[in-house]
C-alpha cells in the first residue's frame, strides 16, 4: 500500500498518529506539495477527485479517500492495540464522541486557521477574515465544552485513548498556529489532557 499525504496538514497527521499508535510502518509514503498545487494536479485527481489528502492506494489499485474510513480500514487489518472500538456498543461510543470533535472543533478550527491565517492564503483563495474570526469564537466556545468534558473522563471517549483523542489532538495542535494557547484560554482540563497526549509517541509524528 501507499499512502498520499502532505506534511504538516492536520488530516494527515491524523492517519499518521494513527499508524504510530498501531505500529504500522510498511506503508510507502508519497508526499503532495500542497502549496505547489501537486493535490489539484491530473495525477493527484485521479486518486480523488475532490483534491485532498490523506488516499490510501491499495495493493488491487483502489484508491481510499477521507481520514476516518482510511482509519477504519487499517483498524480492521491491525486490530491491536484496539482505537475504535472491540464491540458494537463500544465503537457506536467511540464514533460518536470522534464525530463530536471532528465537527465541532477539528472542523471549526480548520476554518479559523484557514480564513486568517496568511501562510494558508495560498490553499484558502479567496480568505474570508469575518468569517474566521467567527470560527475562531465558536472554536474557543466548543473547547470549552470539551474542557468541561475531560473534568468527568479522562479521555476524550471514556477511560482509555481511542481514536477520538487523536482527533482531538490534531485540532487543538493545527490551532497552535495562530498562537492558541489551552492554559491561557482558561481550559485546565483540556490543557492538561494535551499535555498527556503530547508524552505519547505519536503525538511526534
Amino acid at each position: 500500500m501507499k499512502l498520499h499525504t502532505a506534511a504538516k496538514a492536520p488530516n494527515p497527521r491524523r492517519v499518521d498518529m494513527f499508524l504510530a499508535e498501531k505500529g504500522i510502518d510498511d506503508i510507502e509514503r508519497h508526499l503532495v506539495d500542497l502549496n505547489a498545487g501537486q493535490h489539484k494536479e491530473a495525477a493527484f485527481l485521479a486518486r480523488n477527485p475532490l483534491a485532498r489528502v490523506p488516499v490510501l492506494e491499495l495493493d488491487d489499485g483502489r484508491y481510499l479517500a477521507e481520514s476516518r474510513a482510511i482509519c477504519t480500514y487499517l483498524e480492521f487489518l491491525h486490530p491491536e492495540p484496539n482505537l475504535m472500538g472491540r464491540d458494537g456498543e463500544e465503537r457506536a461510543f467511540i464514533e460518536m464522541a470522534d464525530r463530536q470533535v471532528e465537527f465541532n472543533l477539528f472542523a471549526v478550527a480548520a476554518n479559523y486557521i484557514r480564513h486568517t491565517h496568511p501562510g494558508l492564503a495560498v490553499l484558502e483563495q479567496p480568505q474570508f477574515p469575518d468569517f474566521g474570526k467567527s470560527q475562531g469564537e465558536r472554536m474557543l466556545h466548543n473547547a470549552r465544552w470539551l474542557d468541561g468534558l475531560l473534568a468527568t473522563r479522562p479521555y476524550i471517549a471514556g477511560e482509555r485513548f481511542t481514536i477520538a483523542d487523536i482527533t482531538a489532538f490534531c485540532a487543538i495542535e493545527f490551532a497552535r498556529l495562530v498562537k492558541f494557547r489551552l492554559a491561557d484560554a482558561g481550559l485546565p482540563h483540556l490543557a492538561a489532557w494535551r499535555d498527556r497526549i503530547a508524552e505519547r509517541p505519536s503525538a511526534a509524528v
